[in-house]
């Protein structure tokens, strides 16, 4: 088990595993972008905008200080938000060890490069071996995790030591790791997933029933083993708790933020509507914008992925992205990665 452990971002994810870790008795400092929030999580003990309600343990520290929360520990646990990675790792990168095992819990892809996380930390963290590196990633709700609720996750990294020293940093009886070796795969399933639920919540938002939220879902995994494939990601990766596994959860809980986005835009509100409302980031949104780029740029077909960039983007309504799906020309059903 780790010695020391320092999380970067105190958002609901962020918080969740930070108990999780201290809970274990493993020491916790938690950066936190806000230094009232550090002060508040160190004087009262519990995040007063994230998961308000969890008692948090004494033994996490808080603090605004990068340098505080990175030096000196064995492992450093990444759950920023996907736009603030570059920022954030960019100033960081000069306190981050070699030897310490980085563990990256964002799901998202760059919108403005179309780029993994782990493709993101390559070019921040360029004295960091990858081999350090693993990713964090299955249905997992962070509120859920907090009260301590059973949780299966995967753990991928390309050396297996290293995966498996998270695996067990992790594990305890409610919290399940199962290691995995295909990066890309888990991180486009992280990622897509959150589009998909936005469409499905936009089909459940307007009353389609389980028939087409089931079929949301099965053809949301074509489409993201078609984009998995662009980063060389294994099919069968796409049938596990990265895949699959969070994709079910995200697009049939009412925990989920961007299911919640697409039962908004089914309800007839504008997405500048939305964004007024929300006090916490739905990656969805901006993976769209990357995944439909990704998928122009090579030539994928990946039609519940454009509608939903549409509606958020192009002001496409509801029910004309229903009537474009509903009207495509049908093939062969598995026509694509059978070849």
């Amino acid at each position: 088990m780790a010695n020391n452990v320092g999380v970067i971002g105190a958002g609901h994810w962020g918080t969740a595993l930070s108990k999780l870790l201290a809970e274990k008795g493993v020491p916790v400092t938690l950066w936190c972008y806000e230094k009232e929030v550090a002060d508040h999580i160190n004087s009262d003990h519990h995040n007063p905008f994230y998961l308000t309600e969890a008692k948090l343990p004494h033994t996490i520290k808080a603090t605004n200080d990068l340098q505080e929360a990175i030096v000196q520990k064995d492992v450093v646990v990444s759950v920023l938000p996907s736009h603030a990675v570059r920022v954030i790792w960019t100033k960081a990168a000069q306190y981050l060890d070699p030897k310490t095992i980085l563990v990256n819990a964002t799901k998202g892809i760059e919108s403005k490069t179309q780029k993994l996380m782990s493709e993101v930390l390559s070019e921040c963290l360029p004295s960091h071996p990858e081999k350090q590196r693993t990713f964090l990633s299955g249905p997992s709700f962070a509120r859920e995790v907090a009260l301590g609720l059973p949780t299966s996750v995967a753990i991928a990294g390309n050396d297996p030591s290293v995966s498996q020293k998270v695996q067990q940093l992790f594990r305890t009886m409610t919290f399940l790791t199962f290691t995995n070796d295909d990066i890309p795969g888990v991180e486009v399933g992280g990622s897509v997933k959150n589009v998909i639920a936005i469409a499905s919540g936009v089909s459940d938002g307007l009353g389609f029933g389980h028939n087409a939220r089931a079929a949301i879902i099965t053809r949301g995994v074509y489409e993201m083993v078609k984009i998995g494939r662009a980063f060389g990601a294994k099919p069968l990766t796409f049938l596990g708790l990265a895949g699959i596994g969070d994709l079910i959860l995200t697009c049939t809980a009412e925990l989920s933020r961007n299911h919640m986005v697409g039962k908004k835009l089914a309800s007839g509100q504008t997405m500048k509507e939305i964004l007024a409302e929300m006090k916490m980031v739905a990656e969805g949104i901006q993976t769209a914008e990357a995944v439909y780029l990704l998928t122009l740029k090579h030539n994928i077909e990946a039609p519940i992925c454009h509608v939903t960039y549409r509606m958020l983007y192009e002001g496409l309504q509801p029910k004309e992205a229903v009537a474009w799906l509903c009207s495509m020309t049908l093939k062969e059903e598995l026509r694509s990665i059978m070849k």
